[in-house]
């Protein structure tokens, strides 16, 4: 699951799942809230209210070039500390070191500019904002919430400290606090609100990976109840009918050699059905196989819907059907991000027709490969056809045909 996270960019957004694309959304839109609003808000204010004396402009090219530097160690820090929030990895600790640093240069810079008289004090306020929040923003992924207001009071006490000092008018200081107190806000709110709904979207992943694979594990044990039906009682029968084969020959009876062909043929027929188990050629009752594959679905959390049409079936047919129904409901489960699933079963022109047909599929990666390619191999068997692809952008159908040459009752459920 892990290594699977960690390859998530690495795809194409149609091979994606649901949490996949929203942490991919979720991540470009805080590298934009890092570069648009810190140089929305302090290029374009500098622009036209920079003095133009040398020391001022000095100290605003410097406080640009320092809000750029912030932006980028923001921008990599920032899936390091999204992978602290969801608990995949530990952040080092020094990688908040350089971003603290930068924060504590370009503070220092726009309070030098307001003691020099070099911009007016919205501009300087309005920078104040624009440097706390390329900072702000990866910081609240990586402090419990208490940790980062009571950190964020603390260093609006020593803004506003330096603001008194320098430039101690109330109206300014109080529009000190307001904009100090809106980019830790702003700050805290974008970034914990997305990682939190990421957070729930994975936790949901992580449950829907659970579901398909005791929905492989069920299908095992069920294979593994067939296997000891066929086996069990006839491997019990040769072993005491080759005992006693032994105990007729040591007497020198001649039905030693009867018991050991009766030995022979059980050993052929259980060959027969362990083939037969293995090929999905026993007898199976479809419509069984529909409402298990519907029980599956619903308790992933998936809304599935069946309809079925046709009853008194073929067992070959069936079979071959029960098998499409079992592979489809495990692809649903383990690939895609399905919210909801239609199983029609229904005879038409001599044919019995399966669709199945789900939201949220992945692409072609998502259809089951492997799986398709061996579907078609157990209807081909009984001379059936099978076709699956995407029908749109995000569905998936699957369509099982296979010609029946007897009546076929009526039956819905």
């Amino acid at each position: 699951m892990v290594g699977r996270i960690r390859r998530w960019h690495q795809r194409h957004w149609h091979e994606r799942s649901k949490a996949e694309r929203v942490e991919l959304q979720s991540v470009v839109t805080w590298h934009g809230s890092i570069w648009v609003l810190p140089i929305g808000w302090l290029m374009l204010p500098l622009v036209s209210g920079l003095d133009h004396r040398p020391l001022p402009m000095a100290l605003g090219g410097l406080l640009i070039a320092v809000d750029l530097l912030q932006c980028a160690a923001a921008s990599r820090v920032l899936r390091p500390a999204l992978d602290v929030y969801l608990g995949r990895a530990e952040l080092p600790p020094r990688a908040q070191r350089g971003p603290a640093v930068l924060l504590g240069l370009a503070l220092g810079t726009v309070v030098a500019l307001a003691a020099v008289d070099g911009t007016d004090p919205v501009t300087a306020r309005l920078a104040v904002g624009a440097v706390l929040m390329p900072f702000g923003l990866p910081y609240a992924l990586t402090v419990p919430m208490g940790v980062f207001l009571r950190r964020a009071a603390y260093l609006a006490v020593l803004i506003l400290a330096a603001f008194a000092v320098v430039r101690g008018d109330g109206l300014g200081l109080f529009a000190t606090v307001l904009v100090t107190a809106f980019a830790s806000a702003f700050s805290l709110i974008a970034a914990r609100c997305g990682a939190w709904t990421l957070a729930v979207l994975w936790e949901a992943e992580r449950a829907r990976e659970v579901e398909a694979r005791l929905a492989v594990a069920e299908e095992r044990l069920r294979f593994g109840r067939d296997l000891h039906d066929v086996l069990g009682r006839n491997l019990s029968v040769i072993s005491l009918k080759s005992e006693l084969a032994v105990q007729l020959a040591r007497r020198g009876r001649p039905e030693a050699v009867e018991q050991m062909i009766e030995v022979q043929r059980i050993a052929q027929e259980s060959q027969r059905e362990v083939r037969d188990v293995v090929r999905g050629y026993r007898e199976a009752d479809l419509l069984v196989e529909l409402a298990g594959a519907q029980g599956v679905l619903t308790a992933a959390g998936i809304e599935c819907e069946v309809r079925a049409e046709a009853g008194g079936l073929p067992a070959e047919v069936q079979s071959a059907l029960g098998w499409v129904v079992r592979e489809a409901a495990t692809n649903v489960l383990r690939h895609g991000d399905a919210g909801r699933c239609t199983l029609r079963l229904r005879v038409r022109e001599g044919c019995v027709v399966l669709t199945v047909e789900n939201d949220g599929a992945a692409g072609p990666s998502g259809s089951g490969g492997s799986g398709i390619a061996g579907l078609r191999e157990r209807l081909a068997a009984v001379g059936g056809t099978l076709e699956a692809g995407l029908v749109g952008k995000d569905r998936f159908r699957l369509v099982a045909e296979v010609p029946v040459k007897q009546e076929v009752s009526g039956v819905t459920s």
